[in-house]
């Protein structure tokens, strides 16, 4: 059974994929139409043709590797010099010989001449640079908003896992922060909180006639309060039950207001001498406030935005653990042979199917995010790299204004193929890379 869940949430990742890209192209799809201009094709995927049906000009379909999607817009560059040439001829444009880069670039132009039709003015080159913007940064904000939904029915409608005044387990003894025995040794002394009779089960009400409402609040106090007596107050089979308790002085880590770990320069946890009792909390799931989930969605922008900029480096980091061994870094970049691992391993964890069910709602929210972030990067073919191309136009045509010079051509985008094939490269080398060290030495939520 667990092998066959595992299946499962490595299945519904891709299908959660295959959702994710489909409203990409949906967000590039719907102000493209609005905007008049003629769409032929909005597929899901790439490679050979699963399915596909035509609805008046434009052909729907699926396509066999759910790694992406486009929509074939008419125009996406003025026509090649050659097609102007022969039209303005009556005649059919040719191509000319050259280099491999020369050779890139006619085959654009001859792709894109492909999908004008003459005197049809339906075309996303002639737009002005506004709406252009609008249809390339469709498909981001469509993720980004797809997460937002997501993330709100993460915390606000799921829950989010909380610690509870509800006492889980209570410890025999004190240890060193960097313990490693599972068992108490002779000279451990006892923890404070089994010393004073806490017992699993009971529920904190009041710390020295302070009423506590959150777990938070009760480890506020007992952390500020070492070597001090302190009267607790739990409830225990319904019944209110008074305990002395002295928190002991040890050394224990620092967290922030997330509940991470503080770390220090060298990365190691850092620590302050604080009051330790010995107990751990029962953890429910707490709906949060409705605006939690946008903010959650970002947050993880920011800490996404702080990944891709570095990916060559992370890319470069997780490939050599498959030479050196290493354990992956847990923050590091994930291909999609990732993500489906770590969605097996939520769909086959041992816990309540809404706590599945969270993770895996948790994972595609992330997911969008990543894919609203990346394609933003200024690079071709990415929808950074449209928008960027429609900001130059327009600065072009701007300039022209204010000089009182005559409009200029349309920006000729096929000329920046070579720099298209080099990023495309470098997207497959490194999306190979990641695929490759998933398999091979892959990020585990449970360890290994």
């Amino acid at each position: 059974m667990e092998a066959l869940a595992f299946v499962i949430g490595f299945a519904l990742l891709f299908v959660g994929l295959a959702v994710s890209i489909a409203l990409h192209e949906l967000g590039h799809l719907w102000p493209a139409k609005a905007f008049g201009v003629r769409v032929g094709q909005y597929m899901i995927g790439f490679g050979p043709t699963l399915w596909s049906r035509r609805r008046g000009e434009t052909e729907y379909g699926v396509k066999a590797f759910p790694i992406g999607g486009y929509i074939s817009m008419a125009g996406m560059y003025p026509p090649s010099p050659t097609e102007r040439a022969a039209a303005a001829a009556g005649q059919r444009g040719g191509r000319a010989g050259g280099g491999f880069f020369a050779t890139m670039v006619q085959d654009a132009r001859a792709a894109n001449d492909e999908t004008l039709v003459a005197d049809d003015d339906r075309v996303f080159y002639k737009l002005p640079v506004w709406r252009r913007v609008v249809i390339m940064l469709g498909g981001p904000v469509m993720n980004l908003l797809f997460a937002i939904v997501l993330f709100a029915v993460l915390f606000t409608v799921i829950g989010v896992q909380t610690p509870t005044r509800t006492i889980a387990t209570v410890s025999e003894c004190v240890q060193p922060a960097d313990a490693t025995a599972a068992e108490c040794a002779a000279t451990d002394p006892t923890a404070p909180a089994a010393a004073a009779g806490m017992r699993p089960g009971d529920t904190i009400v009041s710390i020295d006639g302070t009423p506590v409402s959150t777990y938070d609040e009760a480890t506020e106090i007992i952390r500020a309060s070492p070597e001090q007596t302190l009267t607790v107050v739990v409830q225990r089979g319904g019944e209110d039950v008074t305990l002395a308790l002295t928190p002991a002085l040890a050394e224990r880590p620092v967290y922030d207001d997330r509940g991470q770990p503080v770390l220090d320069a060298e990365g190691d946890p850092v620590t302050a001498e604080v009051g330790f009792i010995g107990i751990t909390p029962q953890y429910a799931l707490v709906q949060q406030p409705i605006w939690a989930g946008p903010q959650a969605a970002v947050e993880n922008v920011g800490a996404v935005a702080g990944i891709i900029w570095q990916m060559p480096v992370k890319v470069w980091e997780a490939g050599s653990t498959l030479i050196t061994g290493e354990d992956r870094d847990p923050n590091g970049p994930l291909s999609i042979v990732g993500a489906g691992v770590i969605a097996g391993e939520v769909a086959a964890a041992e816990a309540p199917v809404v706590n599945r069910v969270a993770g895996f709602v948790s994972l595609l929210a992330s997911l969008n995010i990543a894919l609203f972030v990346f394609n933003l990067i200024p690079l071709l073919p990415l929808d950074g790299g449209h928008v960027a191309v429609a900001l130059w136009d327009g600065l072009k045509r701007a300039w022209a204004r204010l000089t009182n010079r005559p409009p200029p051509e349309p920006v000729d985008a096929t000329k920046l193929v070579p720099v298209t094939f080099v990023v495309v490269v470098a997207l497959i080398v490194m999306g190979a890379v990641l695929i490759l060290t998933d398999i091979v030495n892959p990020v585990s939520l449970f360890g290994r």
